[in-house]
């Protein structure tokens, strides 16, 4: 594993300089999930919801979350991502809503921390549309699947 690249010679934060690096095809997929009461499944499918449409409404936040990571990020580089998809799926038979969300671009550096942030927003928005019928939802395991681009090459997680 190599070094931490966001410190300098003497231990400061900084941001990465990728003046220097090609321009490449870059994406990033990351993944979630939030567990709730299988009755909170069911107003999610039957649109029960008071607050609307949960899915819809968590993926358009997925989306304005990833365009909004160095905003939240220190030290993240502001990228013109190019797409950015988000697919959120109920899965009835774990009582849990599925998030996969998908960031690409052409640039100087990855777009993981986008995808990993576009991830989190709509599990949260989830969370925010759907607390007052289960204040109980856990979101987790959120990480990253898949990388590709740039120096470092391919990844993809076990």
């Amino acid at each position: 594993m190599s070094g931490f690249t966001h410190f300098d010679a003497e231990g400061k934060a900084r941001m990465v300089d990728v003046s220097d690096k090609a321009e490449t095809e870059r994406s990033a997929t990351a993944k979630g999930r939030i567990l709730m009461q299988p009755e909170t499944v069911a107003l999610i499918r039957a649109g029960g919801v008071k607050k609307g449409d949960v899915l819809s409404v968590a993926r358009l936040a997925g989306i304005m979350g990833a365009k909004r990571t160095p905003d939240l990020i220190p030290l993240c580089h502001p990228l013109a991502l190019s797409s950015v998809k988000v697919d959120l799926t109920l899965d009835e038979g774990n009582n849990a809503v599925e998030i996969t969300a998908t960031c690409k671009l052409v640039g100087r550096t990855g777009v993981e921390m986008e995808a990993l942030t576009a991830v989190s927003i709509a599990a949260l928005t989830v969370y925010d549309m759907c607390k007052a019928a289960d204040r109980g939802m856990t979101i987790t395991d959120i990480r990253l699947t898949h990388k590709s681009g740039g120096k470092s090459g391919t990844f993809e997680a076990a």
